[in-house]
């Protein structure tokens, strides 16, 4: 399955503002990476040809090449359901968002996921984009946090991701 959910799909089609340096530093997919360029990315990335990458579904870049993405760790639960991470192109690691709706209201307050990774205890000024916000609303509508409050719920749940994907590192 390449298709992104719809939600996301759509936050997307919005597009981001990169505003010089100060915005949004994130270029989107239309669709998932496959899973052969998932585990050639995840290989390269981690220097370990034992892993195939699958725990991952791959939805956009930074300008640097770092990657966002579903990371499959809530078994049984949908895509929409699973935690979204950032893995940059310098070996930075973070659990931004718990799932999706939480991702739509963090994008909505002006962050993306290198943005929630580089600052996630002080996070930037954070700009609300209107546009996005109304796509947060319609669906996610009991969801609303800041970024800083979802990055926060994000790496309590998940404290010890960093420490697994660098275990996985050669």
């Amino acid at each position: 399955m390449r298709a992104l959910p719809t939600p996301l799909s759509e936050a997307h089609e919005v597009g981001f503002d990169y505003r010089d340096g100060d915005g949004v530093d994130f270029e989107p997919y239309s669709h998932f990476l496959d899973s052969g360029e998932t585990a050639d990315w995840w290989r390269a990335w981690t220097g370990n040809a034992e892993l195939d990458g699958s725990e991952f579904r791959v939805f956009g870049q930074d300008g640097t090449g770092g990657l966002a993405a579903f990371w499959l760790v809530r078994q049984g639960e949908p895509i929409e359901e699973q935690p979204v991470v950032f893995l940059g192109s310098e070996g930075e690691t973070g659990v931004v968002a718990q799932n999706l709706r939480a991702y739509l209201w963090l994008l909505a307050d002006g962050v993306g996921p290198w943005e929630a990774t580089a600052y996630p205890d002080r996070g930037p000024e954070t700009r609300t984009d209107a546009r996005l916000a109304e796509i947060a609303r319609r669906w996610a509508p009991s969801d609303h946090r800041s970024a800083q409050e979802i990055i926060a719920a994000a790496r309590d749940e998940f404290p010890g991701f960093e420490e697994l994907i660098g275990s996985l590192c050669r």
